[in-house]
């Protein structure tokens, strides 16, 4: 019987020389492919030494390091569930994802070990241990004295690998359970859909909390061999200097954004780049223009998200087109449907709803959110409002949480960013929806402008009213220096519903 542990696929896809490098660091250090095999071997046999319950969860909270990613790969190999948590999470957060998820292993940094393992230790967890970047700490310590051979755990396709908890913009954070079959059809669709070659050599700048850096980047390096250029952080002048060594990078906008404003990112910095790829919050159409002029790459953009790994994709060949992210990867089924269930013809804004083997079990110990997120034929509602036009493109509008229905009218806030983005002087904008006595809810528009440009609020609303229906003009506008984001660099509307809720109060 065939192993589905995605762990065995990804070591089966080990170059034949394993003395060759996997990852290169950016502190000078190299590991080979021997060492990621042993090191992970060492680390799963400390795991199953502890005598944990069949579907152990392992929650961790540490730098970015590369043994932050063999702990990982262990977790897999020994058959037990990663539980990534973001190193901004508090005490508060850290208390709920650990009484929520009840892991039988925490592993958090040192300095933060007073405090999280008061937590784990109360919430009945047995074992907590430490991890570095600097690779000191009590796992590594421990994990020394064990074998470095290891049978992989036998695992089937639905059983579970990992739990990501959603950024929760309402209400409490869901975990997400993503089985090894989720991760593994995703890895072998994207390795084929971006046509992943022999030699291929990854720039890896995300943090690897995340949906992005953890599965989309480290599964691709793997399951394609190809070695990593591993940046603790991300670092614009870094990755310049780096890219004629490189040939894949993904990024997040905010990177790109910062690259663009090095002099160094030009034609020949990039001769030898095959595929830039951007995700994890919308790139502007300004950024996607800008990187083409500079650099000849058309940045590849794609759709995905915790519950489901990858879903779309621009095209590798064919037309990348900003602005969208591309078609449905193959073996994914995606519709927009209004909010009776019934489909949309072309170009219609609606609901988006997806199946696929990528999509994943359910939420964690919430069977009736779990039910309430799936419609009766098995489509996943994934929350996210969006179009598909005559060619087959996607659009995403926005979220149907930042939907804005003001006098009975749906508003989506992403239809008036765009415009607000197009005037003179704009970097950004976020519209977002606030209570009003009159309307039930009205925008109200949050700008930074261009270092230099100075704007003005009012001349913004004024604009606006020239071009669009007047349901659709937010109420108000603040020029402000920044917006809050997440680390993934999504804007948080919710901070600023906040902020603004009790504007027409």
């Amino acid at each position: 019987m065939k192993n589905n542990n995605l762990f065995a696929a990804l070591r089966a896809a080990f170059p034949k020389d394993l003395d060759a490098v996997a990852v290169e660091t950016d502190t000078g250090l190299n590991y080979s492919w021997r060492d990621l095999d042993r090191s992970t071997a060492m680390i799963a046999n400390l795991l199953q030494s502890l005598d944990l319950p069949p579907g152990a969860r392992i929650a961790v909270q540490v730098e970015k390091s590369v043994e932050a990613m063999m702990l990982y790969l262990a977790t897999l190999r020994a058959g037990y569930v990663f539980l990534p948590l973001n190193t901004a999470y508090q005490s508060a957060e850290i208390e709920y994802f650990i009484s929520n998820a009840e892991p039988s292993v925490v592993v958090c940094s040192k300095k933060n070990f007073g405090w999280v393992s008061k937590i784990a230790f109360k919430a009945g967890t047995q074992n907590v241990f430490t991890l570095d970047d600097d690779r000191s700490g009590s796992l590594l310590e421990r994990a020394a004295h064990c074998s470095d051979r290891h049978e992989v755990a036998r695992r089937g396709a639905d059983d579970l690998a990992a739990i990501l908890y959603t950024s929760g913009t309402t209400g409490r954070s869901k975990g997400a359970m993503l089985s090894h079959g989720n991760m593994l059809s995703n890895a072998l669709v994207l390795k084929d859909y971006w046509a992943w070659t022999p030699g291929d050599v990854l720039i890896h700048a995300l943090p690897i909390f995340h949906v992005h850096g953890l599965f989309v980047a480290i599964h691709g390096a793997l399951i394609n061999g190809s070695k990593m250029i591993w940046l603790a952080r991300f670092d614009p002048k870094l990755v310049v200097q780096k890219l004629p060594e490189a040939t894949v990078f993904m990024g997040v906008p905010t990177l790109y954004v910062r690259l663009l404003a090095e002099p160094g990112l030009n034609r020949e910095a990039c001769r030898h780049m095959r595929l830039f790829i951007a995700g994890s919050a919308p790139l502007l159409i300004e950024t996607f223009t800008e990187w083409q002029e500079r650099t000849g790459h058309t940045i590849l953009e794609r759709y995905g998200m915790s519950e489901t790994a990858m879903l779309t994709s621009n095209p590798y060949e064919g037309e990348r087109r900003g602005g969208t992210v591309g078609f449905a990867l193959p073996g994914v089924s995606l519709r927009v449907q209004d909010d009776a269930g019934q489909p949309l013809p072309t170009g219609e804004i609606g609901g988006i709803q997806v199946k696929g083997p990528n999509v994943f079990k359910g939420y964690w110990r919430m069977p009736e959110k779990t039910k309430e997120e799936f419609t009766a034929d098995g489509y996943f509602k994934t929350g996210d409002v969006g179009k598909i036009d005559e060619r087959g493109y996607i659009t995403i509008v926005g979220r149907s949480k930042d939907l804005i229905i003001s006098g009975g009218y749906n508003v989506y806030p992403a239809e008036i960013e765009g415009y607000i983005n197009d005037m003179p002087g704009v970097a950004e904008s976020a519209v977002i929806g606030v209570p009003h006595p009159d309307f039930g809810e009205v925008g109200v528009a949050i700008v930074i402008a261009k270092p230099g440009a100075t704007l003005d609020a009012e001349q913004i609303i004024a604009q606006l009213k020239a071009q669009l229906a007047n349901f659709k003009i937010p109420k108000r506008c603040f020029i402000v220096g920044e917006l809050p984001r997440n680390t993934m660099g999504k804007v948080q509307k919710n901070v600023l519903r906040e902020q603004h809720k009790a504007l027409f109060a």
